[in-house]
C-alpha cells in the first residue's frame, strides 16, 4: 500500500514510518523543511513537500496514495485554538480528496479530548468521512506516549519543571490517573488501523490504563533527587503553567476494545518502568 503520512518525522510519526516500511508498505511523508526531507530519505521513505497550511499539497498527497495516516499538529500552545483550526482545515482537505474511494484515513486524536481539550473536533470531523465513502478511523493517544525517542512530550516537560522548581509536584492527593502507551506499541496500532480498522472506529491506544500521577511525580523526584510534594489546584497554574490542565486530569482509558477489534496487544514497557530506566533523565 502507498501511504501518505503527515507528521512523518515527529516522535510518533517517525516510529509509524518505520513500522509501515518494515511491514512492506511504501511510505511518502509530508516534509516542510529540507531537514525533514533528508530524514525521510534516510529511512527509505518518499518525500512530498508541503505543510499543514498548504491545503493543495495535502490534497495531492492524499489523492496519490492508497491510504493516509495523519499525525501532524502544530504544537503551539500559545495559540492552541489556531492550531486546532489549522488541523480542521487539513482534515477536511485530505478527507475530501479521499471521498468515495473506500481508502483508509487514520487520524490522530487523544484520550484527553473527552475532557476540556478541543482537539476532539478534528477527530469527529475525520470520522464523519466514514459516511462519505472513506474508511476513516481515529487513534486516541494518551497524554504520555513514552520511549527513548520522546524529547518534547508531557513527560520531558514535567521533568523540566521539576528541575527548574526543585520539586516534583502533583495536584491535590495525586490520585488522578494518566493512561500511557509506548511509542512502538502506538506505531503498531496505527499500522493495524490503516490495514484493517472499520470505518468510524475510534481506537484507544492505552497500554497503561491509568497511572496515578503521584507515582509519576515520585519516580521523577527519585531520579532528580528532589523532594516530591502535593500542591493545591490553585497553585497548579503557577507551578506547571499551561501543563496544569493535563496534570490535574483524571483520564483513565482502556485499550481492551481496541485489542478485541484489531488484535493489538501492548508489548513494550509501561510508563513507570520506562521512567525508571533512566533515559528520560540523561542531559
Amino acid at each position: 500500500m502507498r501511504v501518505f503520512v503527515t507528521g512523518a518525522t515527529g516522535h510518533v510519526g517517525s516510529a509509524v514510518v518505520r513500522e509501515l516500511l518494515e511491514a512492506g508498505h511504501e511510505v511518502v511523508g509530508l516534509a516542510r523543511s529540507d531537514g525533514s526531507a533528508a530524514a525521510l530519505a534516510d529511512v527509505g521513505a518518499g518525500v512530498h513537500r508541503g505543510s499543514l497550511d498548504d491545503l493543495d499539497s495535502l490534497r495531492s498527497g492524499a489523492e496519490a496514495a492508497d491510504g493516509v495516516v495523519h499525525l501532524a499538529f502544530k504544537h503551539d500552545f500559545s495559540d492552541y485554538a489556531g492550531a486546532v483550526a489549522t488541523e480542521l482545515r487539513a482534515v477536511e482537505a485530505m478527507g475530501a480528496a479521499l471521498e468515495g474511494s473506500g481508502k483508509p484515513f487514520v487520524v490522530t486524536s487523544g484520550t484527553l479530548t473527552a475532557g476540556d481539550w478541543p482537539r476532539g473536533e478534528a477527530e469527529d470531523r475525520a470520522v464523519a468521512f466514514a459516511g462519505r465513502g472513506v474508511r476513516a478511523s481515529a487513534v486516541r493517544l494518551p497524554p504520555s506516549v513514552h520511549s527513548d525517542a520522546d524529547r518534547h512530550g508531557f513527560v520531558p516537560m514535567l521533568i523540566g519543571v521539576a528541575r527548574d522548581k526543585g520539586v516534583s509536584a502533583y495536584l491535590g492527593d495525586g490520585t488522578n490517573r494518566w493512561p500511557a502507551v509506548h511509542t512502538l506499541d502506538a506505531a503498531r496500532l496505527f499500522r493495524l488501523a490503516l490495514e484493517g480498522a472499520p470505518a468510524g472506529a475510534r481506537l484507544v491506544a492505552a497500554g497503561d490504563e491509568g497511572v496515578p500521577f503521584r507515582e509519576i511525580a515520585e519516580v521523577i523526584g527519585r531520579r532528580l533527587d528532589v523532594p516530591v510534594a502535593g500542591i493545591s489546584p490553585e497553585e497548579g497554574e503557577g507551578h506547571f503553567g499551561f501543563l496544569s490542565l493535563a496534570v490535574g486530569t483524571d483520564n483513565p482509558a482502556s485499550g481492551a476494545e481496541t485489542g478485541e477489534l484489531l488484535g493489538w496487544r501492548p508489548e513494550h514497557p509501561g510508563l513507570l518502568s520506562d521512567l525508571a530506566a533512566g533515559h528520560y533523565f540523561e542531559v
